[in-house]
Formats: structure tokens, sequence, C-alpha cells
């Protein structure tokens, strides 16, 4: 029976694939693997800017293709499988070849160490969200857009490659920081939910005109900025739970409380009916 319904799957996944694919959200997840191999390229001719330019511009049209796949009702288990392939390449491949010839290369075989587990922490982090349950409201651990951009804003801040070897330590504890926040079970927000067809405040345009004016005032700042306050929100929130658990109140071996104060009782004096008032 389990031979017969294998073989019943593979015809109706071979059915399934003859009907197609849908176009608009498939453009851009190849716009994605296309601007990871073009940031490979840019890396391996030295344009360090332009390669974690083009991570950050992967990273957009990642969230696009999610975002219209759902909106238009187009969501495939090829679009999610074909759009994890993309992901390797663009958040995984590309940040690790970037990193190590922006602040590793000085020690080939430990940059290489390091990048390599970058790697492999991305790739883990992209197969366990592939078999986990739907996450709309977190992630568990970093996702690995947010680990690529991370070290993609760290170049564009600092664009000059690292030369003096005392920098290096900085770059490796960096590195791999974020690797094990990707295969961390830390959670962390997921802005799946956001409803950009429901009604907001009037107010919410001001923010949001007061964001592209940063934006377009020190671009790089605002982005790093807000993806340092993303990367650090889960380990300040477990950090706080555990504060908060710490100084609750203790059940075990507290000194017992002292007694109440007994109230004086009152005496009432019996009346005398025969004494004269």
């Amino acid at each position: 029976m389990s031979a017969r319904r294998s073989r019943r799957d593979r015809r109706g996944s071979r059915r399934r694939l003859r009907k197609g694919i849908y176009i608009l959200p498939s453009l851009f997840t190849v716009g994605n693997m296309f601007c990871g191999f073009f940031s490979m390229v840019e890396t391996l001719r030295g344009n360090l800017e332009t390669a974690a330019v083009l991570i950050i511009v992967a990273t957009f049209a990642d969230l696009l293709d999610g975002r219209i796949a759902r909106m238009t009702n187009t969501v495939t288990a090829f679009g999610k499988e074909y759009d994890s392939l993309a992901d390797v390449v663009s958040f995984g491949i590309a940040p690790a070849l970037l990193i190590f010839q922006w602040g590793l290369w000085q020690k080939p075989r430990l940059g290489l160490a390091v990048a390599f587990l970058f790697l492999v922490a991305g790739s883990i982090r992209l197969a366990r969200f592939n078999i986990q349950p739907s996450q709309e409201t977190e992630f568990s651990g970093l996702p690995i857009p947010g680990g690529a951009n991370a070290l993609a804003l760290l170049v564009l801040v600092s664009p000059e490659p690292v030369v003096h070897s005392a920098f290096l330590p900085v770059v490796v504890v960096f590195v791999l920081g974020v690797a094990t926040l990707m295969v961390s079970t830390l959670p962390y927000p997921s802005f799946k939910r956001i409803d950009l067809k429901k009604r907001q405040p009037t107010t919410a345009l001001f923010f949001i005109a007061l964001f592209f004016s940063l934006l377009a005032f020190a671009p790089k700042y605002v982005l790093a900025s807000l993806l340092t306050v993303y990367i650090l929100s889960a380990p300040f929130q477990v950090l706080r739970g555990m504060i908060r658990k710490s100084s609750g109140p203790e059940t075990e071996g507290a000194a017992p409380a002292d007694p109440p104060a007994a109230t004086p009782q009152r005496t009432e004096v019996p009346v005398d009916e025969d004494r004269p008032d």
C-alpha cells in the first residue's frame, strides 16, 4: 500500500508541475537570486560597497515575492522551495564571500572557517524554517536575510577593508555571533500579518514620511540602526523575562511573615438600669 501511495504522490506532483508556475512571484525570486549572484561578482571585482547594496536589494525582492504570493493567492510548494534556494545564494554564499573579502582575508584559514560557518548556519536556518509549521507571528531564530544584512551593513558603514590585524577578532566574534543567533531558538517578531489594506490612523502617514526622510538623509545608518534594534530585540526580551522571573516573589525558603498585630478589643461596661442618669 505504501509503495502504491508513493507512486500516486509522484504522479500527482508531476501533474502539478505540468500546470506550470506563477510568473509574478517567481520574477521577484529570480531577481533575488540575480542580486545574490551579481553581489558575488562585484565582491570578486573588489567593489565591496556595490556587493553589499545588492544584498540589501535582494532582501526587498525576497520580501516582495512572499507578500505578492500571499496577496494573489499564488503560494505553491514549488515557489517555497525555489525561494529557499535563492536565499541560500543571496543570503548565504554572497554575504559569506563578502565578509571574507572585507575583514577575514588576513588569516585565510581562519577566515574561510568563519565564513563557512556563517553559510552553514544560514542553510540550517532555512531548512528548519521549511519543516516547521507556519510562523506567522514570530520566527524561531534570526531570519537569514537579517543575518546577511547585518554583514552587508557592516561593510557599508565601514567600506574600507580591514587592514589592521587588531580588528580581526572583532570581525570574527561579530560573524560568529550573528551565525549563533540564526541557529538559536530566540523568538524574533514576524511582520507577515501586517495588513496593508487595513485602515490606519492618519498619523501613520507622518511617520512614513519621517522614515523616508531619514532614509534619504542617511540610508545606511538608518538601516543599520533599525536592524540593530531588531537583532537585539529577541535577546533583550529573553533577558527581561529572566529578570522578571528572578525578581518575583520567593515561594521557598522565605521567612515567615510577622502575624498581624492584635487589635485591642473594646470592653463593654454593663449598664446599671437602677443608676439614675
